[in-house]
């Protein structure tokens, strides 16, 4: 196995946490960040992460030669990822600062006191997506 494919695979199996820990940290009303996640994006961030974790794994372990490991197996695992990300980034945005007349605190973060583990968990999806669209491209998985 070369370099670029075990990247790949820590890739998608860090994918699997950040998918999990957002629904962990989401779900309950006292949720972090400014102000509550719609129950919709969550929804389609796990759905959508649960997804491209099946269809991208099974991609990845079945032999080239069949359809599980062809080309469209691959493309819609790539595009559930990319779903994933729009909705992650679209759940950064509730620490977003908001101001005027009627703009509530934010909710303390009791996992990280701020933004720094959403934007690490969701900059850094985004990122191996990116390296998961590159290693598709270039025919390295």
């Amino acid at each position: 196995m070369s370099s670029e494919v075990a990247v790949v695979y820590v890739l998608t199996a860090l994918g699997l946490v950040v998918v999990a820990l957002t629904r962990l940290r989401l779900r309950a009303d006292d949720a972090a960040g400014r102000t509550r996640v719609a129950r919709r994006l969550l929804d389609l961030h796990t759905g959508a992460g649960i997804a491209a974790l099946v269809t991208w794994t099974v991609f990845l372990v079945a032999p080239a030669d069949t359809a599980l490991g062809g080309d469209t197996v691959g493309i819609v695992g790539l595009g559930f990822w990319w779903l994933v990300v729009v909705a992650g980034i679209g759940i950064l945005l509730r620490w977003l600062p908001s101001s005027g007349r009627h703009a509530s605190a934010g909710a303390e973060d009791s996992w990280s006191g701020g933004p720094a583990l959403s934007l690490l968990a969701h900059l850094g999806t985004a990122a191996g997506v990116c390296v998961f669209t590159w290693a598709y491209l270039t025919s390295v998985v």
